[in-house]
C-alpha cells in the first residue's frame, strides 16, 4: 500500500484529487490539508510514503514543503502539483529535492502512474516529459472521448503501431518499462483487443 498526504488550498481541487486516488486499490489517503504548515505538522507524528503538494499556498508554499520534508523526512517522496510549466520553477523544485513535478492540467492517469513510479524509485525526471503532460494538440478529441484514452496512452499506442518495443518506448518517453507495460495492458482493455496484431490494426484504423 502507498500512504499519501495532500496539501492544496483549493478545497474543490483537493477533494477531486482525493476522490481520484481513493479509487486505486493500493493508495491510502492519510490526510488532506489546506496549507503546507498543516501538512508538515501532521507529518511530525504520522508517516506517509508520498506527499503531494500544491505550488501556491498560503503560509507555506510548495517549495517550502519540499524543503521541510526533505530536511526532516528525507525518505518521504514529494510530488509538486503546479499550474506552471516554467522551466526555472521546475528546476528550483528539483534542486530542493522534489521527486516529481506534475502539471494540474495533466490527465489523471499521469498523476497515478507518477505516484507509483516515485514510490518504487523508477521515476525519470525530464522537462520535456513535463511539457508533454499538457500537449493536447496531437490527437483529435473524438479519440479520447470514444475510447477514453489519455494523452500518454495515445502516444504509446502510436509508438507501438510504428513497431517500437516496450523498452524502446520507455526510453523515448522517459518512463520505466514497467509503466509502459501497465499502460499497454490498459490500452488493450479500453480498445477491446487481445493481441498485438489487433492493437496495431486498431491504431491504423484510428489513423495514428
Amino acid at each position: 500500500m502507498i500512504h499519501i498526504a495532500l496539501a492544496d488550498d483549493h478545497k474543490m481541487f483537493a477533494k477531486g484529487i482525493e476522490s481520484l486516488l481513493e479509487e486505486e486499490d493500493d493508495f491510502v489517503i492519510k490526510g488532506v490539508f489546506n496549507n503546507g504548515v498543516e501538512l508538515i505538522n501532521f507529518l511530525q507524528n504520522k508517516a506517509v510514503d508520498v506527499v503531494l503538494t500544491d505550488m501556491n499556498m498560503p503560509i507555506m508554499d510548495g517549495m517550502g514543503v519540499v524543503a521541510a520534508v526533505k530536511k526532516n523526512l528525507p525518505d518521504t517522496k514529494v510530488i509538486v502539483l503546479s499550474m506552471y510549466d516554467d522551466k526555472e520553477i521546475y528546476e528550483k523544485c528539483l534542486k530542493l529535492g522534489a521527486d516529481a513535478y506534475v502539471l494540474k492540467g495533466s490527465d489523471p492517469d499521469e498523476l497515478i502512474y507518477t505516484i507509483r513510479e516515485v514510490h518504487e524509485g523508477s521515476y525519470i525526471q525530464g522537462y520535456q516529459k513535463l511539457l508533454f503532460q499538457q500537449d493536447d494538440g496531437k490527437y483529435p478529441d473524438h479519440f479520447k472521448e470514444r475510447f477514453k484514452l489519455s494523452r500518454r496512452e495515445l502516444e504509446i499506442l502510436r509508438l507501438i503501431k510504428d513497431g517500437n518495443l516496450n523498452k524502446e518506448i520507455a526510453e523515448m518517453l522517459s518512463l520505466s518499462q514497467h509503466t509502459v507495460e501497465s499502460h499497454r495492458k490498459k490500452i488493450h482493455q479500453k480498445l477491446g483487443v487481445s493481441s498485438a496484431v489487433e492493437l496495431v490494426k486498431k491504431a491504423i484504423e484510428m489513423n495514428l
